[in-house]
């Protein structure tokens, strides 16, 4: 039986990737900073063994991977809020570049055998000048956020490079799913159209409705990171569904499927608007395709009917 270790195993690609791991017979073992409930976990909490730390803690670290002795790690866990404030910033920093140097010297000493993960963004690509973009594109980061993901990916590249180690980077687009936290704008669609739906509000407030993203579905993206380090050879893959949709797409089909007319209740509020991106950022996912066989095959039509599914019953249920 092989075992897994799972940082940030309570969001929504860790909670996917352990019920993928259960079903291949894995131990799936993951990693949480704080001790709350972890509602994604709710079906699998009593297959898994959930460590509660920091990846900051070098003397704690080394004991859980030491007792785990994992055949595999995937990073998740990761600060992702962008904020301009110093001490967030410092924090991001912190976290997602100590943290993840931290757990590759750890795994590379005591357990070298390993084969590791590294989750990481788009947004390492910041301001580029082509779409869409390949694993060879420039890295221009635009924010403190994708500069720690640069950094992170740096030091996979370094540890396999200078050590041997296996480890690789996936560089995801964005991709969803129900268990997409409320702070993201598409969940902030799907639950304001059901509650618009129920009559618990009544507007839903949003920036520019023309920006585009790249979006895909969650599950078939955490099957992308296990298929990864199942190959011979360690290698960085775009991980994304090679296509872009505007965030008006998104809402116009969240507001159908509750039979509602979007422009009758969504406001483009100045508040909320980002930067403009002249250039979209598209991943070519061509290399993950042709060399380990993956495919994105769930359009964004069911994946904001799955997710407008899943808030109707929540609203119903509470």
């Amino acid at each position: 039986m092989k075992t897994a270790l799972i940082t940030g195993i309570g969001g929504q690609d860790g909670s996917y990737l352990a019920e993928l791991l259960l079903e291949k017979g894995y131990e799936v073992h993951g990693i949480e900073l704080h001790d709350i409930p972890l509602p994604n976990l709710a079906l699998i909490e009593d297959r898994i063994i959930v460590h509660r730390g920091s990846l900051l803690s070098h003397g704690w670290l080394t004991s859980v991977i030491g007792n785990i002795q994992p055949d595999e790690c995937y990073h998740l866990a990761a600060s992702s809020f962008v904020s301009y404030r110093f001490n967030d910033e410092s924090l991001t920093l912190e976290n997602n570049i100590v943290g993840t140097h931290n757990l590759l010297a750890t795994l590379k000493d005591l357990a070298p055998r390993s084969h590791f993960f590294f989750a990481s963004t788009s947004e390492m690509f910041g301001n580029v000048d082509h779409a869409p973009q390949d694993e060879y594109t420039p890295l221009k980061p635009r924010s403190i956020y994708g500069i720690s993901k640069v950094a992170g990916h740096n030091l996979v590249q370094y540890y396999r490079q200078q050590y041997g180690y296996y480890a690789c980077t996936g560089i995801l687009y964005n991709h969803e799913s129900p268990r997409r936290g409320h702070a993201f704008v598409t969940r902030k669609i799907t639950m304001t159209a059901a509650r618009i739906k129920a009559g618990l509000a009544h507007e839903l407030r949003l920036g520019n409705l023309d920006a585009v993203r790249d979006w895909g579905y969650a599950p078939e993206y955490v099957n992308a990171m296990h298929l990864m380090l199942q190959a011979d050879q360690p290698h960085d893959y775009i991980i994304s569904s090679g296509g872009t949709r505007s965030v008006r797409d998104f809402v116009s089909l969240a507001f159908s499927y509750v039979g509602l007319d979007y422009r009758d209740h969504v406001i483009v509020d100045q508040a909320f608007y980002r930067a403009v991106e002249p250039i979209a950022l598209c991943g070519d996912n061509r290399r993950i395709v042709n060399a380990l066989g993956w495919h994105p095959s769930t359009p964004l039509e069911d994946i904001v009917a799955i997710m407008m599914e899943h808030d109707l019953l929540c609203i119903k249920e509470s």
